[in-house]
């Protein structure tokens, strides 16, 4: 008996080499499914830049949306304040046209008054002077009423101010140094403003 002639019923044929390659178990072949070295890394890359590619129209279309908003935004912002600057300008010319229009309207009953007494006819001399101080407390009411402050400083401790010195007196008498003597001349203040400064003179320091 040929020893090298397998043994048994259940002795396996052996297998021979294809030299086509038929003949490979199947697990050595090239798995096609397998992914290739580096595919793993491309493979998310290539999808992250397709999805980047479908997101920018819209991207590009939402940040154009918002431009567009905020330029209309800004035209309408500046349209308002045009109107402002526009109404605010009418306004100081209408406040400058008409600022006297209070103070003329207070002295028309003081214009009145003289022209009634110019009229009156053998007026004594008490009826005019009467007259005359009915018409200056006319015309002290319509200076309060806009405003304009009488300054009447005697006696008071001089100030440059208010007052304008005339002439400066020796001290020692009943008016301390440095304080009015004596008003030549009333001064004015409109709105706290000097209008006219007071004429005096002063005690010597």
């Amino acid at each position: 008996m040929n020893s090298d002639q397998p043994s048994g019923a259940g002795a396996q044929p052996r297998e021979q080499p294809d030299p086509h390659g038929h003949g490979q178990r199947s697990d050595d072949r090239t798995n096609p499914q397998t992914p290739l070295p580096g595919d793993s890394a491309a493979a998310p890359e290539a999808l992250a830049a397709e999805d980047l590619s479908h997101e920018l129209p819209q991207r590009l279309a939402d940040a154009e949306a918002r431009a567009a908003e905020n330029h209309d935004k800004f035209l309408r912002a500046h349209a308002e304040m045009d109107n402002i600057r526009r109404r605010a300008q009418e306004e100081v010319s209408r406040a400058h046209k008409f600022a006297i229009e209070s103070f003329a309207e207070s002295l028309l009953p003081v214009k009145d008054s003289l022209e009634l007494a110019l009229k009156t006819e053998a007026a004594t001399v008490e009826a005019m002077r009467e007259g005359v101080r009915a018409t200056l407390r006319q015309f002290s009411s319509a200076f309060e009423k806009n405003r304009l402050i009488e300054i009447d400083p005697a006696g008071q401790k001089f100030d440059p101010n208010l007052h304008q010195a005339i002439s400066v007196v020796p001290g020692g008498g009943a008016t301390p140094p440095n304080h009015v003597v004596s008003v030549l001349q009333k001064g004015y203040t409109i709105n706290d403003r000097v209008l006219r400064p007071a004429l005096v003179t002063v005690a010597q320091a």
